[in-house]
């Protein structure tokens, strides 16, 4: 949050700024330039004091500990927020797979030694069981002497991705399990949990998995459990619980041949919001957006914790976990909520803070859809913990 230069541009300077570009149809990213000047120069009207309170911002890299040999196969890995977890936990990855290029790209960037199945060498389409399941014989076999990981893709279970249509709206696609494309991926994943048997297994999703009350789930289950797992869950956890500085609820369900598992207990303090938005210099995928006069003239006057109706956007308040970090359309632009302390949206990188990964982690593609990776990922610190009970209880 460092500005250009290290001024303190005065409120009326800013507004006079903000109305010279209105009036004279000039950019406002362009203005600021000429001026020596920064969108991290501006500041909100409503100002409100920072505190000390709260718990320490920990990223994954503050995690790692030694290997402890447990293979990992991680299914729909995304940009790998699961896998960061567990690989802070010591455990080994034999494969990743991912039907989306870009996703399998910003793996291989960022982990060449993890083998990755999916474009442009592979599909990486788990509901195509039997070519997979050829594919995945070569890293792995039969009654697999480790952990079977995996999210698969949420949108329609998702409340969030759906509050603003109706359901009798065309774009409307909460249909759960009747789903054309992302339906029965769950059963996908089971059936290749079938398929290798492996030790453990966790299944992680939105809460609205159980959108017809958890019996179409729990009949999946069921499934496992009469092969000799030990199914815990579903369960919903609160990333704010373990040390994520974001209100963020997911639901999962974990698996093992060793008995039943037992959720983590949560960790220590909330950690609020803006602990973790103190960027190092030159800091990667930390490009914000050059906002209009217009925009910034709406932001600069809202309150914490107040929506900008126009941009659907909200300003976050410092002292509290963020809001949830969010993925944005897969055909239009990504977006995030507002800065709590300068009003203009967050950055890639601050949002993948929020979300606790490294910043050494790089995120490929276009900004819209390196908002897409960070958002539609498991906050690694919180994988991590499940990682660690699960290392504990199901392989020592």
């Amino acid at each position: 949050m460092v500005a250009v230069q290290d001024i303190e541009l005065e409120w009326s300077e800013q507004a006079e700024i903000v109305r010279y570009c209105i009036k004279n149809r000039k950019s406002l990213c362009e203005v600021l330039i000429d001026r020596g000047l920064s969108y991290d120069d501006f500041k909100y009207y409503h100002k409100i004091q920072v505190g000390n309170d709260g718990g320490q911002y920990k990223s994954i890299e503050n995690f790692s500990v030694h290997s402890n040999g447990i293979p990992v196969a991680s299914f729909f890995s995304g940009c790998g927020g699961l896998d960061l977890g567990f690989e802070a936990a010591g455990f080994e990855h034999a494969v990743c797979i991912d039907n989306n290029e870009l996703f399998c790209n910003t793996l291989r960037v960022n982990r060449p030694k993890w083998k990755v199945i999916g474009p442009p060498d592979s599909a990486g389409d788990v509901s195509d069981r039997n070519r997979l399941h050829k594919e995945l014989k070569q890293y792995i076999s039969s009654n697999f002497d480790g952990v079977f990981i995996g999210g698969p893709p949420c949108q329609p279970f998702s409340i969030a991705a759906n509050q603003r249509f109706t359901k009798d709206d065309s774009n409307f696609k909460r249909v759960g399990f009747s789903h054309k494309t992302y339906g029965n991926l769950i059963f996908d994943f089971i059936w290749f949990i079938k398929k290798f048997k492996p030790k453990a297994f966790l299944i992680e999703n939105v809460p609205g998995l159980a959108i017809d009350g958890g019996k179409k789930l729990g009949q999946a289950l069921s499934v496992l459990s009469n092969i000799g797992y030990s199914v815990s869950g579903p369960r919903v956890l609160d990333a704010i619980t373990y040390g994520v500085p974001q209100y963020r609820k997911r639901l999962f369900i974990i698996g093992s041949l060793r008995g039943t598992f037992i959720f983590p207990q949560p960790v220590g303090k909330k950690v609020p919001c803006y602990k973790a938005l103190r960027l190092p210099s030159r800091a990667k995928n930390h490009i914000t957006r050059k906002h209009t006069a217009e925009s910034i003239k709406r932001y600069m006057m809202l309150g914490c914790g107040e929506r900008d109706q126009l941009g659907r956007v909200d300003r976050l308040n410092p002292n509290l976990p963020s809001n949830t970090v969010i993925a944005g359309g897969t055909r239009g632009g990504g977006r995030s909520h507002l800065h709590p302390l300068i009003p203009r949206t967050l950055s890639v990188r601050e949002c993948a803070r929020l979300q606790t990964f490294p910043d050494s982690f790089v995120f490929g593609g276009s900004a819209a859809r390196q908002f897409t990776q960070v958002g539609n990922a498991v906050p690694p610190v919180l994988a991590y913990h499940l990682a660690s009970s699960l290392a504990q209880q199901a392989f020592s």
